[in-house]
């Protein structure tokens, strides 16, 4: 590029050497063109060099000017073009003493040309032109820097933000994952195991035992249906048969459906208690609802998996502003608190700005499983 502008002035400064000129007016001979030529031949290196450029140039044309008397020019293009490219590039430290040397010169320059008032106020208001053009373009040079640098971290913020919540996502899946399959599979196990038994005991509570088997299964399978119905983005459910119905894309569980899981666990075999005390200060919010669900779910979940209880109670306790949710059963105690089910019970009543607790049940016998949540009304919570 650089090459190509030295090209273009110099096609400029050698119109005067190439229209035909008056007799009166100085000859235009080849060692001025060459001197000519020599003024613009450092504009090829003007951006890598500014002020050296500069420097260069003024110097060729008061060369010119003193020791040849050949064809003048219109403009001084190449000093022009100079100082444009030292307002444009250089530093202040640079810039400032280039641009007052150039205003310096010229004074002697006009006054050893014409010295007339009217070339000076032409000079100065070229070379200043020339002078704030090359600012403006640096300024708006380090503006598109600054708005593309801007944008790069806005980019790059929004991709983490994005990959955070993927991750968060991903947490709340796997939780929801973990707490529909442990439960269904648990409670298939448990009347599985018991179903050979009560075939040669008691026929009839091995067919209870399968009706189990089978409801659980087909709960879970709805279960699972519905969060990928809400995973797929069209929510159609992609590869299912057109004639078959879309499920419903409402995968979290809410109170009223705590009896029917508690009925399914109660039918393995264990004695399940539930209590309620006091009532909502207000409707609760769809998220505490199922928050409150998955909770008692995984408790019992454990209860069936590890605890070998014989009876469990379940008590839910309405205070002013917040609700307790406390499941003891009566097994072999606590074991293994680590594991995900537990991890996950703290992660979603985290989110809820609550507390769990976890341990021995009274007298040091079992396990007791305590959950506080803030109350949250639905009305605020669809309001915010």
């Amino acid at each position: 590029m650089d090459v190509g502008v030295a090209l273009l002035v110099q096609a400029a400064v050698t119109i005067p050497f190439a229209v035909p000129r008056a007799a009166s007016l100085p000859p235009a001979d080849w060692p001025s063109y060459g001197l000519t030529t020599l003024g613009v031949l450092p504009l090829v290196w003007r951006r890598r060099a500014p002020v050296t450029v500069l420097l260069a140039v003024l110097a060729a044309q008061a060369l010119y000017g003193l020791a040849w008397n050949g064809p003048g020019q219109t403009l001084p293009y190449t000093a022009l073009l100079a100082v444009y490219t030292v307002a444009a590039l250089s530093p202040a430290r640079r810039r400032l003493p280039a641009a007052a040397l150039t205003l310096v010169l010229i004074f002697p320059s006009v006054a050893f040309n014409s010295g007339e008032a009217r070339e000076l106020l032409f000079s100065l208001l070229v070379f200043g032109a020339a002078y704030a053009f090359g600012r403006l373009s640096r300024i708006r040079r380090d503006y598109t820097a600054a708005v593309e640098d801007r944008a790069a971290q806005l980019e790059r913020a929004n991709r983490i933000e994005a990959e955070q919540a993927t991750a968060r996502e991903r947490a709340r899946i796997a939780r929801e994952m973990h707490d529909i399959l442990s439960h269904a599979v648990s409670i298939m196990i448990v009347q599985a195991e018991a179903g050979p038994v009560a075939v040669r005991t008691a026929p009839e509570r091995a067919e209870a035992a399968f009706d189990a088997i089978s409801e659980t299964g087909r709960d879970a399978m709805v279960q699972l249906r519905r969060m990928l119905g809400v995973l797929r983005e069209d929510g159609s459910g992609g590869g299912r048969a057109a004639a078959e119905p879309a499920p419903p894309l409402h995968p979290q569980p809410t109170l009223a459906e705590l009896p029917g899981l508690v009925e399914r666990v109660a039918a393995g075999g264990v004695e399940i208690g539930c209590v309620t005390a006091g009532r909502p200060p207000a409707p609760l919010s769809l998220d505490t609802q199922a928050t409150v669900y998955r909770v008692v779910q995984e408790a019992l979940t454990n209860v069936v998996r590890h605890a070998a209880a014989g009876s469990v109670l379940i008590r839910l306790e309405y205070g002013p502003d917040t609700l307790e949710v406390t499941v003891t059963d009566d097994g072999r105690g606590p074991g293994d608190s680590t594991g995900h089910g537990l991890v996950g019970v703290r992660e979603r009543v985290a989110a809820h700005g609550g507390t769990v607790t976890a341990g021995p049940g009274p007298g040091g016998r079992g396990f007791r499983l305590a959950v506080r949540l803030p109350l949250v009304d639905s009305r605020t919570e669809v309001g915010r």
